[in-house]
């Protein structure tokens, strides 16, 4: 992440609502994520000649909250952002203090926390130093299996929440930071799995898919994740404006922007505002504000029929998942009864991998978003283990529990 530079004074309530009254600054700049003023976090100049994952460097990470004894190493590694340019990303890499006793290099999971969140204190990397996390709750089930687990910070340096294929970039850029560094007691041929929920699934899912081509030396063999918004145009019938989920959704519309600033001159004076506002918003914030004021993003700008513009329309489907399937076994879940992110999404995924010859199995789960996603967790765990083995999906299959 590149936050260096001063930090930011802490913001009061008051602050924040004089904020919206002052003139309108028509800036990028001004809605991207304020410094947190970490020099770690800076790259070394140079680092876009690196190769991607590439460890820029390296410090004692946080634990948060754990039962098994784990070693944490914190590291700034050269990625790539959504336009193919170099970029520095964080991940947390926790390792068993036990040895690994099972057959070959020890596996490694790179469990992809649901940030859904625009500020860098937000981050799993930030949060992990500051103490327990619950978002790291589900990750002490490979920790208890004695597996190597990576946290990226899968937003990237601009925390660009629901962008694809920069969350995808730097999964796969943390796995190869984490198994070419011999010190971290991994190996190039460690096996890795990609899992994670909700805002985590675009992270896995995006490293599945785009692993053949920009990662084949990464020994990938499964990816297990749940609640895939893979689709934004669905979301847009069930959370745009509709209900609490209406901040979260328009926290995705502005981190998606970071990526394609493009998309910001569509804003009018009260999107601009109301980005400069959202900016450093973690997720409990999106939902209140959501909560209290659902607003929908067509107030946001003046331009008609704004998702018919043709900026518009590259984007959703330059971040939309199926056009090239992963090389590796999947396994999805999805709520039965969900209100915020279609089973229709995750439906048409398995569709279009599996014409292309992917083996997907998508279970689905009793239950909404929150509810499925906990129901989900064990046998989410089973799959892990079962592709760590080679006995992941061998076809493709829909079941419900």
């Amino acid at each position: 992440m590149c936050v260096g530079g001063a930090s930011a004074a802490q913001a009061t309530p008051v602050d924040e609502i004089e904020k919206l009254a002052r003139p309108v600054v028509r800036d990028p700049a001004t809605v991207m994520p304020t410094p947190i003023g970490d020099p770690f976090y800076d790259p070394p100049a140079g680092f876009e000649d690196t190769a991607p994952g590439t460890v820029l460097a390296a410090r004692v990470g946080g634990i948060g909250l754990t039962l098994t004894p784990v070693t944490s190493t914190e590291l700034l590694i050269r990625s790539t952002d959504t336009k193919g340019r170099p970029v520095p990303v964080v991940a947390t890499l926790l390792v068993p203090q036990a040895p690994w006793t099972g057959p070959g290099a020890r596996p490694v999971v790179a469990f992809n926390v649901a940030i859904d969140s625009l500020g860098h204190t937000c981050a799993p990397s930030y949060q992990l130093r500051k103490g327990p996390s619950a978002d790291l709750i589900a990750a002490q089930i490979p920790l208890s299996r004695n597996y190597a687990v990576v946290v990226p910070d899968h937003e990237g340096p601009r925390q660009a929440y629901a962008a694809g294929r920069m969350a995808g970039h730097a999964v796969l850029d943390s796995l190869r930071g984490s198994v070419n560094t011999p010190d971290f007691g991994l190996r190039p041929d460690s096996p890795a799995v990609v899992t994670g929920y909700s805002g985590g699934a675009i992270a896995s899912g995006w490293a599945a898919q785009l692993a053949p081509a920009y990662a084949p030396e990464l020994n990938l063999v499964g990816a297990v994740f749940g609640g895939v918004p893979a689709d934004f145009e669905l979301l847009l019938h069930t959370m745009n404006g509709r209900n609490a989920a209406a901040g979260v959704f328009l926290a995705a519309t502005l981190g998606v922007a970071r990526e394609y600033p493009e998309m910001m001159w569509m804003l009018n004076d009260n999107g601009w505002r109301l980005a400069q506002f959202f900016k450093d918003l973690c997720f409990p914030g999106e939902a209140v504000l959501g909560a209290i004021l659902p607003i929908p993003a067509e107030m946001l700008t003046d331009v008609p029929d704004p998702l018919e513009q043709p900026v518009i329309q590259k984007i959703l489907a330059e971040n939309r998942m199926g056009d090239t399937a992963p090389s590796v076994p999947v396994y999805m879940y999805h709520g039965a009864h969900e209100l915020w992110v279609p089973l229709e999404g995750a439906e048409n995924l398995q569709d279009e991998w599996c014409a292309q010859g992917a083996p997907v199995q998508l279970d689905i789960f009793p239950g909404e978003h929150i509810i499925a996603g906990a129901v989900a967790i064990a046998e989410a765990n089973a799959w892990i283990d079962k592709m760590f083995t080679g006995n992941g999906p061998g076809g493709c299959k829909t079941s419900r529990w």
